[in-house]
């Protein structure tokens, strides 16, 4: 039996299925097996597991006879309500308390992962992944929903202070659950979570002052780091990529939400100005990963790289810095970003992919679960400014990637991180890091379909709402 943020199924005897139903349907099986059955509000699809590359040649042959599927009401937004309200229901009552009972520690520290019984899993912290749940508590926190999230935010940046600070004022990667240093290295990746956690608990009022001068010792000793020729060098195999500015982005960002006569504006903008030089293709318009030391592509297979979940991640971020500055080539660049990452989409499975290349054919048909989150995103935060059937189709893509996302979600408030090329989902435990990507995609929920309300609700003298 499941069910939860999704549909409900019953079964008897059924072996080896995999079988999704929307919210507000219902599927019950008897005596079968290596079944997969996907049962949406327009259409069901019932097929062997060992027959699954049939799929797309089927939905090809369906629309060649004139289905186009249900149109979902007002433009998609009311499906999308639905699926969100499940969706954040899911988040609010059972992920949130699940990790806060059982995913901290007794001296605050968070815990890589929990197993199905709930059990943490790691005799390790990353620095990350520290960042990241206080991130996450403190969201709860703002959003009003319970009282010791604030707490959990606090006590868990101060114990990962006093366990992960360097004396540069950098912030090591990994120590064991008792404190001891296990990889004294300082990444940008962590330095960025570390900045966009301080940001947001700052924001949600959690000891703004102490998160204000954290942020400012750590800004210090980036900016001595900062490279000639621009952006910064990870301490990695790959030491020139786009992924670690991406997020030191994100926490600008949001310094700058809180902050804004502060360093972080200038940040963004110089973030913004590499990737537009350097990490977008100009004639593609994707966006690569690995580069050298000038910032021109990476040879090998490297620099060909083409991720889909950031070609959707880098999309929410141009369009929130561009409307931020009122530049047109922002929303423009994030819509193509955009595209590019829906090639990477997967109609058999409703997932998009891990994996690229640079001709923007599939290179890893394994799609985890972050992917997922960026899409939705991405999808709901350009619809915010798009009209007619662009908002709708839009709105309808929100809508297939929170299905999506819905596949990996347990009603336990666990998930799985990695969907496999033959639609199985792995059995490891659920890793901690996956909740930032989640709540974010919540956040970014609240916030389009409470944009999107009020556009559609005339105000009270009776004029129309004016469009954003």
């Amino acid at each position: 039996t499941g069910g939860g943020a999704r549909g409900l199924w019953v079964a008897e005897a059924s072996d080896g299925c995999l079988v999704r139903a929307a919210p507000g349907m219902a599927v019950a099986t008897a005596g079968v097996s290596n079944l997969a059955i996907i049962a949406e509000p327009d259409a069901v699809l019932v097929c062997d597991l060992n027959s699954a590359q049939a799929v797309k040649g089927l939905v090809e042959e369906l629309g060649r006879r004139g289905w186009s599927g249900q149109a979902p009401a007002a433009g998609g937004a009311a499906s999308l309500a639905d699926l969100s309200r499940d969706f954040l229901r899911w988040l609010k009552l059972g992920a949130l308390p699940l990790w806060s009972r059982l995913g901290v520690g007794e001296d605050g520290g968070f815990a890589e992962a929990l197993d199905d019984d709930g059990a943490a899993v790691g005799d390790f912290r990353r620095a990350r992944v520290q960042a990241r749940q206080a991130y996450v508590f403190s969201l709860a926190s703002e959003w009003g929903w319970g009282e010791g999230y604030a707490a959990l935010a606090a006590r868990g940046l101060a114990r990962f202070e006093a366990t992960n600070l360097r004396p540069d004022g950098l912030y090591r990667t990994r120590v064991t659950a008792g404190g001891a240093v296990l990889d004294d290295t300082a990444s940008l990746y962590d330095q960025a979570f570390v900045l966009l956690a301080t940001a947001t608990a700052a924001a949600a009022g959690i000891e703004p002052e102490r998160q204000r001068r954290t942020a400012a010792r750590l800004v210090v000793s980036l900016e001595a780091l900062r490279l000639a020729q621009g952006g910064w060098r990870e301490a990695a195999g790959h030491p020139f990529q786009a992924n670690a500015h991406m997020h030191l982005l994100e926490a600008a960002l949001a310094w700058e939400a809180f902050e804004p006569d502060g360093p972080w504006a200038a940040m963004a903008d110089a973030i913004v100005a590499l990737a537009r030089a350097r990490f977008i293709d100009e004639h593609g318009g994707f966006l690569r990963e690995f580069f050298d030391e000038a910032w021109r592509p990476a040879e090998g297979e490297a620099g060909r790289l083409v991720e889909p979940g950031h070609q959707f991640e880098w999309a929410w971020l141009l369009t929130r810095w561009g409307r931020l500055r009122r530049e047109p080539w922002a929303e423009a660049a994030a819509r193509r970003l955009y595209a590019c990452g829906e090639r990477g989409l997967d109609e058999a499975r409703g997932v998009a992919v891990d994996e690229l290349d640079e001709t923007l054919a599939t290179r890893s048909a394994r799609a985890r679960l972050w992917p997922q989150t960026e899409w939705l995103k991405a999808a709901l935060i350009l619809a915010e400014t798009a009209e007619g059937d662009d908002r709708s189709r839009l709105l309808d893509g929100a809508g297939q990637a929170l299905r999506g996302l819905g596949r990996y979600l347990a009603s336990s408030g666990l998930w799985r991180d990695k969907l496999e090329a033959d639609g199985r989902l792995d059995a490891d435990p659920a890793p901690a890091s996956s909740l930032y990507h989640i709540m974010a995609a919540g956040r970014q929920l609240r916030e389009t379909l409470g944009l999107l309300d009020a556009q559609e609700t005339p105000p009270s003298d009776g004029r129309a709402a004016s469009r954003r």
